[in-house]
């Protein structure tokens, strides 16, 4: 029993996978395993970018900085020459203030939905099975609870499983913790006051945080 366990263990290492292990120490990550926000203040607390082949999420309320955080890392992930991709569900993305903010979007994958969630998680599990992505963001943020509770229970588990082993950086963007994989982490935002935020943004239905100096809690990951 215990060659098949050390067997097993050591195959888990290899692809990388060892995370999901409860005994002895996980791999800490390589810098190739991980990817840059470009915040620094982010990178610092998540010991150096996002975990690849990973899911983790951004929470927190509106206009605390979760969007603002997940432009900056579509964008850090542009500049490194990835290509990647944005599940839109509610439609409130705002391509300008993203290109003014060092958004590629040559290299950006839109999706745009008007607010329907199961056919934006449809289109999620599309784009991570085509693979070929350094950094998919999937943002949920104004979609009502009711609707998320709907999802199968399984959702977020056969997101994680499409994305071990990969190079692809996942991210959910949502108003309360929804789920993240074994190596994956949650970035909370708090609410904050308006002092000393700058705005940018066409309409007030599209603004972006900037400049803003984040301080969320990191929770989980490895």
């Amino acid at each position: 029993m215990r060659p098949a366990r050390a067997e097993i263990e050591s195959l888990l290492r290899a692809r990388k996978l060892d995370v999901t292990l409860t005994t002895g120490p996980a791999r800490q990550p390589d810098a190739a395993d991980l990817a840059s926000t470009g915040v620094p203040t982010i990178d610092a607390a998540l010991g150096g970018g996002f975990r690849r082949g990973h899911l983790s999420e951004l929470v927190g309320p509106r206009s605390a900085g979760r969007t603002s955080l997940m432009c900056c890392a579509l964008a850090a992930a542009a500049a490194r020459g990835e290509v990647v991709a944005l599940i839109d569900t509610c439609d409130r993305f705002d391509p300008v203030s993203a290109a003014d903010a060092g958004l590629d979007l040559s290299r950006l994958l839109w999706v745009r939905e008007s607010g329907n969630a199961s056919r934006a998680l449809r289109a999620m599990s599309l784009v991570l099975q085509a693979g070929s992505f350094g950094f998919v963001a999937f943002d949920l943020a104004d979609v009502a609870s009711p609707a998320l509770r709907g999802f199968p229970f399984t959702t977020w588990m056969r997101l994680a499983r499409v994305l071990e082993g990969t190079q692809t950086v996942a991210v959910l963007v949502a108003a309360e913790h929804l789920a993240r994989s074994p190596g994956g982490v949650t970035v909370a935002f708090e609410p904050h006051g308006t002092s000393g935020a700058r705005w940018a943004g066409a309409s007030d239905r599209a603004r972006l945080l900037h400049g803003i100096a984040m301080t969320p809690r990191v929770i989980g990951g490895r």
